[in-house]
């Protein structure tokens, strides 16, 4: 019998929402939690609740200068000198809660999302490096009833981690829609409550040396953006397909139609693959040119994990 992976237990857990400052579940429950974090804690440590981007929660929009859940590769971490309000914050963000890749940094982090699109409850996580955020994973596909939780890795092949949360030693986005930007819908907001607990609830069991079994499950992995149709100067000439709106990780075949024009002509999936596209019709992508993001399904096996035991010392 293959010994399980163990890991040390987690002590420094961080919750962020308002990376994106009109996402607004996170935004509520962080100002919430950080009135009263009591919620937050456990046997086994207390979490650490905190408002991302300030400036943007208080103007109620997406960010001030530039995304900050794309401001935390070494690139904006080591650069010397900005004027960008969210470079200035992730450098503080990197201060407080990393350095990352650091043994000095947060053992995990969560930050809170919403989506446009028709997400459902998705979890999201860079990639599978990451076996404790996996093994939450399964633990919450297990024991959060209320929808299918699926799995999205974002990093694509050869790209670096940017990410706010990629500044702890591991993390997981929790990404619920669809939801309009600037809006709190209850049900979303409960369905964040109950899942930030169910994740606490490992963590705790896992410090507590409980032994989670291997598995298999089935995640999507980014392959690359799909941009909208365009006219030689740059506006979009064609919209996303009504078959296709909506249908969020649900399989996308060759001759479907992803696009329509507006004197009504289809526009057809010319890939040679089944594809699961995802963020489709993201309200926010629209500036990054992104009208969805094709991705593949796999099926992945991990080990099992438990809690590193500690020696005593003599």
């Amino acid at each position: 019998m293959t010994a399980p992976h163990s890991l040390p237990p987690l002590k420094r857990v961080a919750v962020c929402g308002g990376t994106h400052g009109n996402e607004m579940s996170g935004v509520f429950l962080a100002k919430h939690w950080v009135r009263d974090p009591s919620e937050l804690q456990r046997d086994t440590f207390h979490a650490t609740p905190f408002l991302s981007n300030p400036n943007a929660i208080e103007k109620r929009v997406r960010y001030i200068d530039r995304d900050l859940n794309r401001t935390f590769s070494s690139e904006f971490l080591n650069s010397k000198d900005s004027e960008f309000y969210e470079v200035q914050r992730a450098w503080e963000v990197n201060q407080i809660f990393g350095p990352k890749g650091s043994s000095q940094a947060y053992d995990f982090m969560f930050d809170l999302h919403n989506t446009t699109s028709n997400m459902g409850t998705c979890l999201i996580v860079d990639s599978e490096r990451s076996l404790l955020s996996m093994h939450m994973c399964n633990y919450i596909q297990k024991h959060y009833t209320q929808s299918s939780c699926p799995i999205f890795f974002y990093q694509l092949p050869g790209e670096e981690t940017y990410s706010i949360n990629s500044v702890a030693k591991a993390g997981l986005a929790l990404e619920l829609g669809p939801q309009p930007q600037g809006v709190i819908r209850a049900d979303l907001l409960a369905q964040m409550r109950s899942l930030m607990a169910c994740t606490l609830d490992f963590i705790d069991l896992f410090n507590k040396g409980m032994l989670f079994p291997a598995f298999e499950t089935d995640v999507h992995r980014a392959i690359q953006c799909v941009d909208y149709p365009r006219y030689p100067d740059g506006e979009i000439s064609a919209v996303v397909h009504p078959k296709l709106q909506d249908k969020d990780l649900l399989p996308l075949k060759p001759g479907d139609p992803i696009f329509q024009t507006v004197s009504g002509e289809d526009i057809l999936y010319e890939g040679d693959d089944t594809t699961y596209p995802v963020f489709i019709n993201e309200a926010a992508y629209y500036e990054k040119k992104v009208a969805f993001i094709q991705t593949k399904k796999h099926t992945l096996s991990f080990p099992a994990l438990q809690k590193k035991l500690e020696t005593s010392r003599v």
